[in-house]
């Protein structure tokens, strides 16, 4: 017959658990169940102090996603652990703390299953501390392994999804928002977010601010991190996204004099007790962060897209080695910081003397030179529907040349911003439009791409990032003629300039 230990099986059920670290301080009974782990191939590492051991065994929780081991005995033990259970309840960090007992008769074939349960409610829902009380006599009691019946590994926790209602209210917040901003958290790190936050921030252009252990979800020096003007950007910001960090202490708990006290919170949290905590919340959204940040951005998707929507997945398909030329207010403002050179002497833009009409002229001359060179490098001129009405029938000489000159008009209806095609028939409704209209529209949603059209090039309508990816795409692959995209975005998309990095002082004051 072979024979098991208790102590045996505690460390078997642990690593079947994907349990791979134990930190503790041993003794009388819990001796063994060390031994036992290390022999199972769990690590062991021991401490001078309970507390501390709970500690570090909490911080693997947060690190891996899987808990660690807490080991203590009975008495003095236990108590020493509660302060570091205390700290990842208050961190929804998991963690098990394993206690040793005095003597009681239990039947031993059945107290190994609570171990997949103790995992499963320190890492399901809110993370937490989770206790299992182990009898002094069942560690060194023999049981017959064929009569063990071990449970399979817990998986990982279910992702959920927040209510569609309260995304389509989180967006609409933001989109009507003057100056939002973006706290991260370190439920954002936890949650293993990072790739759909840093999307998150690109395509919407919003600044964020990390708390002190949401710090790396998004590098430091990305250049919407607005950290360097902390107390400046929590009393302007307009409407404050949550995710996964919480209005207390660390976060003058959300009120004024540090908060506007008319600001609006958009939260997003795993756990529905932390919602509307301190400040209620106008749109409270349930979930896994890097789940509900997807739904915001599939639905954002559908709606019309601003000027970081259409820069993130442009800057995705340029070819490192393209030659950019860009002229427009808006469109070379921000193009500036979210299209990227990587050689010298590939932007070309409106320059010292900020000319508009340059942009056309400098991407022929570049075409002409890269066709004479045979670099292969493609030009890419990136225009403003304003700027590009200065020049745009050189279309003509590109077609009658053949230059392959992929051209993206940034299309927002006027000068710095414009009006929708509803408001500009309501406007005419009104009487003579030059009494009307302001002087900064112009006529929505001009066809610019007939005028490629027009002269033998490709001409693309694009409204939403599918089209804009698929016409972009099928822009580089033609290298035989031009192309013009003409993308329409929210008319309303100037609202975001002063998130660029050279802007945001204006608006959240001198650092």
């Amino acid at each position: 017959m072979d024979e098991v230990t208790g102590a045996q099986l505690i460390a078997e059920a642990l690593k079947s658990q994907n349990v791979e670290y134990m930190f503790g301080i041993v003794g009388v009974p819990i001796i063994e169940v060390a031994m036992a782990a290390q022999a199972a191939g769990i690590k062991y590492v021991g401490m001078r102090n309970e507390q501390a051991a709970c500690y570090a065994a909490s911080a693997i929780g947060y690190l891996t996603g899987r808990p660690a081991v807490c080991l203590v005995v009975s008495g003095p033990g236990l108590i020493h652990a509660l302060g570091g259970m205390a700290n990842a309840n208050m961190n929804c960090w998991p963690v098990i703390v394993i206690g040793g007992s005095s003597d009681r008769n239990q039947e031993t074939t059945g107290a190994f299953q609570e171990f997949p349960q103790a995992v499963r409610s320190s890492i399901y829902g809110r993370p937490g501390a989770t206790y299992i009380d182990i009898a002094g006599d069942m560690v060194n009691a023999k049981i017959d392994r064929a009569s063990v019946r071990f449970v399979s590994c817990c998986p990982a926790p279910p992702v959920s999804q927040a209510d569609s209602r309260e995304i389509t209210q989180a967006v609409r917040l933001l989109r009507a928002a003057q100056r939002p901003l973006i706290i991260i958290g370190k439920g954002a790190a936890y949650a293993r977010a990072e790739k759909e936050v840093r999307e998150l921030v690109e395509v919407t252009g919003i600044p964020f601010l990390p708390t002190p252990m949401g710090k790396g979800v998004l590098s430091d020096d990305h250049p919407n991190c607005v950290a360097a003007a902390r107390s400046r950007a929590l009393l302007q910001a307009d409407v404050i996204v949550l995710l996964g960090a919480r209005l207390n202490w660390i976060l003058h708990f959300g009120f004024p004099p540090r908060f506007s006290p008319h600001v609006k919170i958009i939260q997003v949290d795993l756990c529905a007790e932390e919602l509307s905590n301190n400040v209620r919340a106008a749109s409270a959204l349930l979930g896994d962060i890097g789940a509900v940040v997807r739904q915001s951005l599939a639905l954002q998707s559908t709606l019309p897209m601003n000027y970081y929507t259409a820069f993130h997945h442009i800057s995705e398909l340029l070819p490192k080695d393209c030659i950019i030329v860009s002229e427009g207010a808006n469109t070379m403002d921000i193009g500036r910081t979210m299209l990227l050179n990587y050689l010298p002497r590939h932007r070309l833009d409106a320059g010292t003397f900020g000319t508009m009409g340059v942009g056309p002229g400098f991407a022929i001359a570049a075409a002409v030179l890269e066709q004479t060179q045979k670099s292969a490098q493609r030009v890419v001129c990136i225009e403003g529907d304003s700027a590009f009405g200065f020049s745009g029938m050189e279309v003509e000489t590109m077609c009658r040349y053949k230059l392959p000159i992929i051209i993206i008009v940034i299309n927002n209806n006027g000068i710095y911003s414009g009006v929708d095609p509803k408001t500009w028939k309501e406007m005419e409704k009104m009487g003579d439009m030059t009494t009307i209209a302001p002087p900064v529209t112009l006529l929505p949603e001009a066809q610019y791409e007939q005028v490629m059209s027009a002269f033998g090039g490709r001409g693309y309508l694009v409204r939403t990032v599918e089209e804009l990816r698929s016409a972009l795409q099928e822009s580089l692959d033609n290298t035989q003629m031009p192309s013009l995209l003409n993308v329409l975005i929210d008319p309303a998309s100037d609202l975001f300039n002063y998130l660029q990095a050279s802007r945001i002082s204006t608006y959240f004051g001198a650092i």
